[in-house]
């Protein structure tokens, strides 16, 4: 393609154009390719999903651990909550550019970052919803014999489960939204159409990227309000 470009004294938006109508991306002059449209769109879907769920699945593997760590050493709370807080503060495509040089381009820097902007929220919610447990719980917990890990497990956890939950499902969102930009470095996803509609100037391959993002988040929003009412007592939802 370069050489199209440098010797055959074409542009790069006709030569761009001419391979995505080859491969069945952007219409032709003739009958589009709603097949092969929509099979592209079903694969860079799932490999949104992917992104997404693994850069969450390890934000909640570390922050839920780190947050009862937190809630327990309360003195080391502050400090953490503002260095991860920090982390937030950076401009998501930025903290993907700054990835480039530790891990290079494609999926595992997008992951890392994910997984980074995806802590605070969780870890966040993990460590208020404990601290809000009434102490007067914690006393007759207590009273009855338990240990700390026996009031923790069967008290502290099960009231902070909603507030968990919260954060949980606003780290998914976030992540969802943030795994698009992934498509600049090389991760793949969703974000693979918006980037090239907006190099090409084509509305039609940004749509196709824009609008499933959107829908994810809104399915996600919506399975995790389910969920909390499968997992919380009506009494305990906030």
């Amino acid at each position: 393609m370069n050489s199209e470009v440098l010797f055959g004294k074409k542009s790069f938006y006709e030569v761009a154009h001419a391979f995505l109508q080859e491969n069945g991306l952007v219409q032709g002059t003739g009958t589009t390719r709603n097949g092969r449209a929509w099979a592209d769109i079903a694969d860079k879907t799932w490999a949104h999903l992917g992104i997404t769920a693994i850069s969450l699945g390890l934000a909640i593997l570390t922050a839920v651990p780190l947050g009862i760590l937190l809630f327990i050493f309360s003195g080391a709370a502050r400090p953490v909550l503002y260095f991860v807080g920090l982390l937030q503060t950076v401009p998501s495509i930025a903290l993907l550019a700054l990835m480039i040089p530790l891990l290079g381009i494609g999926r595992l820097p997008a992951i890392t970052a994910l997984f980074l902007y995806a802590l605070l929220p969780i870890l966040r919610n993990t460590t208020t919803g404990l601290t809000s447990v009434d102490p007067i719980l914690r006393k007759v917990a207590t009273g009855m014999g338990m240990t700390t890990i026996q009031r923790l497990r069967l008290v502290e956890l099960p009231l902070a489960l909603p507030s968990i939950l919260a954060g949980i499902r606003t780290a998914a969102v976030i992540t969802i939204g943030t795994a698009t930009l992934a498509a600049f470095i090389g991760a793949g996803g969703l974000g693979e159409f918006i980037v090239t509609g907006l190099a090409l100037n084509n509305t039609q391959l940004i749509l196709q990227g824009a609008i499933p993002a959107a829908l994810l988040a809104i399915v996600v929003e919506f399975l995790f309000e389910w969920l909390e009412k499968a997992l919380i007592p009506r009494h305990l939802r906030t």
